[in-house]
């Protein structure tokens, strides 16, 4: 079932979400010592931020994601940049016995990032491991909080005026604060997995486009500004944001990798 991030929403994904630093793929790899042997499964995959990289480091990927839109560009995308070793399925996390059907436990790692919040996680950890081969397992990546929700003076700004423009305040942290990521490990332990984290440190610098672009990408269809209105909410960011010169954000990726856990030798 589509979320409502299909159209042009898709397109501003595409276009402006971050992507991921190539040490997050080394730790990946190591994490399941995955090689081109393997298959890696990337649930609610957008449009290919994880799954085109780390396709380069196995033998194939298979996204999935419940809005048509995001695997169009990502099909897209990935012709771009000469990716030949990705399939694209249309399902979710609740599609995931269709999917067990389908590959077995072959399956290296099964990858979820920034969409892990909207899915039952609790039933979704719980059926991993009948896709995965020994010594493989389920990564939780999580790129960053949002733009509107860091420790900056043009961050506090930009969520200003946001709460402005939409009517309300906003506080959805997209599992990326220290609770959610909490409940996440927990639920990983209890659904049989070791689980270790791995956090990635690093700085980029935005311009005002980027700013504007990737904040539609987190809009829903409906949420998104008509065309006609964007001229007048991009200049509204950039009068909100304007005393900063520079916009700096600084990014921890915190990847949760669970393996299943061995059974105990009988004594």
């Amino acid at each position: 079932m589509s979320l409502g991030f299909g159209g042009e929403v898709a397109q501003f994904y595409q276009q402006y979400r971050r992507g991921y630093p190539a040490a997050v793929f080394d730790a990946l790899v190591d994490a399941f010592a995955l090689t081109t042997a393997d298959i890696v499964l990337d649930l609610g995959c957008g449009t290919g931020q994880l799954a085109l990289p780390i396709a380069a480091r196995v033998r194939a990927v298979v996204g999935v994601d419940p809005e048509p839109d995001m695997l169009v560009c990502a099909r897209r995308a990935a012709a771009e940049k000469g990716v030949t070793n990705v399939s694209w399925l249309l399902g979710a996390d609740t599609d995931l016995p269709a999917v067990d059907a389908l590959l077995g436990r072959t399956v290296g790692a099964v990858t979820i990032g920034q969409a892990l919040h909207w899915m039952d996680y609790e039933a979704l950890f719980r059926k991993v491991a009948r896709l995965t081969r020994d010594g493989g397992g389920v990564a939780v990546v999580t790129n960053g909080t949002p733009l509107w929700l860091q420790d900056s003076a043009w961050s506090r700004a930009l969520r200003g005026c946001l709460e402005q423009w939409l009517g309300g305040k906003l506080s959805q942290t997209c599992g990326t604060d220290s609770a959610s990521q909490q409940r996440y490990r927990d639920s990983l332990i209890a659904a049989g997995f070791d689980v270790d984290e791995t956090s990635i440190d690093y700085t980029d610098e935005m311009n005002l486009e980027q700013i504007v672009g990737s904040v539609y990408s987190a809009f829903s269809a409906d949420q998104l500004p008509a065309a006609d209105q964007r001229p007048i909410f991009a200049e509204q960011v950039r009068r909100a944001v304007q005393p900063e010169t520079r916009f700096l954000e600084h990014i921890r990726v915190t990847i949760l990798s669970g393996r299943v856990r061995s059974p105990t030798p009988h004594q």
